[in-house]
């Protein structure tokens, strides 16, 4: 793949294959992002999982100590109208209940960020999983979307609660925060996803289970981290 002068600039500032610590890499970061804009910063973590095994799956929900980013788009599946009603009083940008799902079904469209829906709409949901789940919108229990308390989870959300699972490499990818954040913010958020990983370790995970992490900005270069 081709990388550009900004990216290869950025490279020269880092010592090849050395592993730094967490307090060196949030150093090096801001003058490794070669964005005009300000750049997400983003932990990659190596699990010592196997992720074609279902008692391996690392996945769970956590609201960072510094929030950052834009608001997201909240839609609400739930067939009350009083539910309905205090989705909408909540926040959520759409709400409906099975015209929505037929809406869905028809149009294909999906202009929101997040998914919750109360438990009597996923059978309902089913109609257009293969719409919401490539897009990872598709309400889940174990996410936390599938809920009877739909304002709670709304004002959850927009504390910036966020999920994470492993992907079919072992890895976890997940937004911690942005450069213009400082160094301490970033070492909070930092921390606490990966304490939160390790809770979620599964028992049938043998061995190393963190096995490496990695820090980098939006298409900036990684900076491999130490794990204490």
């Amino acid at each position: 793949m081709f990388k550009g002068k900004k990216y290869k600039k950025a490279c020269e500032k880092l010592e090849a294959d050395k592993v730094y610590t967490l307090d060196e890499a949030l150093d090096l970061l801001p003058s490794t992002s070669i964005t005009k804009f300000d750049s997400t910063v983003e932990l990659h973590v190596k699990l010592g999982i196997d992720p074609k095994k279902g008692d391996q799956q690392v996945r769970g929900t956590i609201t960072l100590p510094n929030s950052f980013g834009k608001t997201k788009r909240i839609a609400v599946f739930a067939s009350s109208e009083a539910d309905q009603k205090k989705a909408k009083e909540a926040g959520a940008v759409l709400v409906g209940g099975e015209e929505l799902v037929k809406e869905i079904k028809s149009s294909g469209k999906v202009d929101f960020d997040v998914a919750l829906a109360t438990p009597d709409m996923m059978k309902h949901l089913a109609q257009v999983a293969r719409v919401l789940g490539p897009r990872g919108l598709m309400p889940s229990p174990k996410a936390e979307t599938v809920t009877t308390d739909v304002v709670k989870a709304i004002e959850d959300l927009s504390k910036g609660k966020s999920a994470f699972k492993n992907d079919s490499t072992a890895n976890i990818h997940m937004a911690v925060g942005k450069v213009s954040m400082t160094k301490d913010q970033l070492k909070q958020n930092i921390e606490f996803l990966l304490d939160a990983i390790r809770a979620a370790k599964p028992e049938g995970a043998k061995g190393t289970y963190l096995i490496s992490a990695t820090i980098a900005t939006t298409m900036g270069p990684g900076i491999k981290v130490k794990l204490a």
